[in-house]
C-alpha cells in the first residue's frame, strides 16, 4: 500500500514542544514524490539563534540549506523544532553547522547536500561556515545563496 502524507508524522498538525536539546529533536521526512527529477529544496533560516559554549550570550546566523532529495523530503516543522531547539543549547558555530547538515543527511539521505552558515560577529569577527557531501550532480541548477559577505548583514 502506499504512503500517505501523515503515516510517518508525528509533529505535522499536532501540538509539539519544542525539543528540550538537538540531540532529542526528531527530523520526520516525507517520500519524494519524483524521486527522478533533478531539483533542489532550499530551507532558510534568516534568524537561527543558539547559545556561546563560553559566554553563554546568544549567536545569531542566516542558514541557507540546499539539498537534491533521493527517497525522502524534509518536513518543514519538524525542521523547524530542530532549529528551535538549539536556541538554549551551546556550540560553536563549526559543530553547530555541521550538525545540522548531519541531521539532515542522516534523517533525508539526500543525493547531494550543502549548508552555508552565515554567522554574525562574536568578538566583532563574523564566522561563516560552509559544508556541502560533494560535487553537485552535473545538470543541477544550484541558484546562489545570495547571503553577502558581513557588512551589517
Amino acid at each position: 500500500m502506499p504512503e500517505t502524507p501523515g503515516d510517518r508524522l508525528n509533529q505535522l498538525g499536532r501540538s509539539v514542544a519544542v525539543p528540550a536539546t538537538p540531540a532529542e529533536a526528531i527530523l520526520e521526512t516525507i517520500a519524494n514524490a519524483d524521486r527522478e527529477a533533478l531539483y533542489v529544496v532550499r530551507l532558510t533560516c534568516p534568524e537561527f539563534t543558539t547559545l556561546c559554549p563560553v559566554t553563554g550570550q546568544p549567536d545569531f546566523a542566516h542558514l541557507v540549506i540546499d539539498y537534491l532529495p533521493c527517497e525522502r523530503l524534509v518536513e518543514s516543522k519538524s525542521f523547524k523544532l530542530f532549529l528551535h531547539s538549539f536556541r538554549n543549547a551551546a556550540g560553536f558555530h563549526e559543530a553547530t553547522t555541521l550538525a545540522i547538515a548531519a541531521k539532515i543527511r542522516t534523517a533525508a539521505e539526500p543525493r547531494w547536500l550543502r549548508i552555508g552558515g552565515y554567522w554574525y560577529p562574536r568578538g566583532g569577527i563574523p564566522i561563516d561556515v560552509f559544508y556541502q557531501t560533494g560535487t553537485p550532480p552535473e545538470g543541477l541548477w544550484l541558484p546562489e545563496q545570495a547571503v553577502p559577505p558581513y557588512r551589517g548583514r
